[in-house]
């Protein structure tokens, strides 16, 4: 009777350990791709905005068609509904590649705050980036504005 209580315990403890190696493999999994999936949507919001920015400093021709398909593609990406993308425990040193501050999950009021500003901007760009070079010109201010202060706040600057 002893040896098979001992023969349970091991097996169960085997089971345990086995379990919680399983439940850290994919919780490092989920934060990997969290962190990738959030570069990528940063990466298409600074494609469509520097579309954007090239046509307002002039580097590029104005072209009102593109200049509105690029501000709505920038608004969609940022439209991204931020639970999927920024889990708690993906900041700066805890995945490989993260710049996410820890402030962002200390301060979620403020981090929600900050993207509903981009939103809100980005969204703004619709309807002025197809109007006219000045009216682009314009906008670029405040989505400048909107990015900036994220990244300040919220993002690790690079070495």
């Amino acid at each position: 009777m002893y040896l098979t209580k001992s023969i349970t315990a091991i097996g169960l403890g085997a089971v345990m350990i086995a379990t919680a190696g399983f439940a850290a493999s994919h919780s490092e999994k989920a934060a990997n791709a969290a962190v990738k999936a959030r570069q990528a949507q940063m990466q298409l919001i600074a494609y469509h905005t520097g579309i954007l920015g090239g046509m307002a400093k002039g580097e590029t021709e104005y072209d009102a068609e593109m200049a509105k398909v690029a501000a709505s593609n920038l608004h969609a990406a940022a439209g991204l509904d931020p639970a999927s993308l920024w889990l708690e425990g993906t900041e700066e040193g805890a995945v490989e590649g993260s710049r996410a501050k820890p402030e962002i999950w200390s301060d979620m009021d403020g981090f929600g705050k900050a993207l509903e500003n981009l939103r809100t901007t980005s969204a703004e760009m619709i309807d002025t980036a197809g109007t006219d070079l000045d009216a682009l010109r314009a906008g670029m201010n405040g989505l400048g504005k909107a990015c900036g202060a994220c990244h300040d706040d919220y993002r690790v600057p690079k070495d």
